[in-house]
């Protein structure tokens, strides 16, 4: 049990919805990160923009986008088994660390004016090296910092509200910075803000994880995990259609810059815009999520936030007037995050405590490690028959996906139901 102390919440709508952040921990985190995470869209935002004005390239867009992923996938096993092996907090210090380092190279590269596509692709790979250990690690931290189980849902929707919050106001910081000052102050202000978060873990209390002296190879233990989630199909059914998201649905950010320069004849300032736009509806989905009792009925909400997910990037893929794009981006946004947050709230509710890490860290290679094969691909083809029609291509699969996963439904329901007896019932 975590040392962790637990804040007196008024009564009313904020109690139920923000109800997390009563848990002194859990505050400390959830500002500092929140801060941090703004920097980091400021990066993200700043990056692909600089790779597209050096190179006008599709394909180089969708390699350096596989180059930060790819490693999810392949180190995901070691990052999980670390997870639940060491001290979580530690290991979260040092991944966030590190991320300042590489963002500081950046910057100067940047602010130098001797930045080459070899050297942005090197530090997407440092970085994805990075963010491969720091995702799983992180995810498997929240209950760690909210001690009640029956938090736990809200928790995580909101550091996903918090996440799409800095996705909403990175971008548009981003836009303003590089049309004023270039890419390399966005990459600036994201080394500084790691400082907040670093500082926030300082201050959180929990009691220290003990190395656990395991016999079992990484290999063996990480083969449990994944003999365990085959064998609950619900959790299994979840991974797949994150899986499929990512390979079809997820590359439609890396597509923007394109998609704003060679059909909406836009600029940073517009395409800033858009991505604010996709942030602002992935909040609304957070808050609603957040504003949920538990994760009782809720892989429901998958397979509809899935199908309006595609429609939504059906619609968007036809746009040619900016104000449109805006409103179709908004809930392409919205139901996307519906779907990831529902996803990891599920999954972190079933999951048994030993496996928590080694299982987030499969749910971090469903998602982050298959979004490298997505962006590559997606790149590749846009080049070959153009933006609209490899966006309209992926909207079509996840359309498909969420069918494939409604017939499948009840069955997962009743699977589910059990492990949800106990809780209170749904608003």
């Amino acid at each position: 049990m975590s040392s962790s102390t637990t804040d007196p919440v008024p009564p009313g709508r904020f109690k139920n919805t923000f109800r997390a952040l009563r848990h002194r921990n859990y505050r400390l985190f959830f500002f500092g990160q929140g801060i941090s995470l703004v920097g980091t869209w400021t990066q993200q935002i700043a990056l692909s923009w600089l790779v597209y004005r050096l190179t006008g390239s599709t394909v180089l867009l969708g390699t350096v986008a596989f180059c930060s992923q790819i490693p999810m996938l392949f180190l995901g096993p070691f990052a999980g088994v670390c997870a639940d092996r060491f001290d979580r907090k530690k290991l979260l210090f040092w991944t966030q660390a590190l991320a300042m380092v590489q963002a500081f190279v950046l910057a100067g590269l940047v602010l130098c004016g001797v930045i080459r596509t070899w050297e942005i692709v090197a530090l997407s790979c440092m970085i994805g090296i990075i963010y491969a250990f720091d995702i799983p690690i992180r995810q498997s931290f929240v209950l760690a910092m909210v001690d009640k189980r029956e938090d736990l849902g809200n928790a995580i929707a909101l550091s996903s509200a918090m996440f799409n919050c800095a996705r909403l106001l990175g971008p548009a910081i981003a836009g303003m910075l590089i049309s004023a000052f270039g890419e390399g102050i966005c990459f600036l202000i994201n080394a500084f803000s790691f400082i907040a978060v670093l500082v926030a873990l300082q201050a959180v209390k929990v009691a220290k994880k003990q190395p656990e002296a395991r016999k079992a190879k990484v290999f063996v233990e990480f083969r449990e995990a994944v003999v365990y989630v085959r064998g609950f199909e619900p959790i299994f059914t979840v991974l797949v259609m994150l899986s499929i998201f990512a390979l079809a649905g997820s590359p439609y950010t890396v597509l923007m810059p394109a998609f704003v320069k060679n059909v909406l004849r836009g600029n940073a300032d517009i395409y800033g815009f858009l991505m604010s736009s996709s942030g602002l509806g992935a909040v609304g989905g957070t808050i609603y999520l957040a504003s949920r009792k538990n994760a009782q009925g809720l892989i429901k909400a998958i397979p509809a936030a899935m199908g309006l997910f595609g429609a939504a990037i059906v619609a968007f893929s036809f746009c040619r007037a900016s104000f449109a794009c805006v409103f179709f981006i908004f809930f392409a946004g919205f139901s996307m995050m519906i779907q990831i947050a529902a996803s990891n709230t599920i999954i972190q509710t079933v999951v048994d405590e030993d496996k928590r890490g080694r299982v987030m860290s499969l749910y971090a290679m469903s998602l982050m490690g298959v979004m490298p094969f997505g962006s590559f691909l997606a790149g590749s083809v846009a080049g070959k028959i153009s933006v609209r029609f490899t966006l309209l291509a992926g909207a079509v699969i996840c359309m498909a996906a969420a069918l494939f996963f409604s017939s499948r439904l009840s069955r997962l329901t009743r699977m589910l139901q059990p492990i949800f007896a106990n809780q209170p019932v749904e608003r």
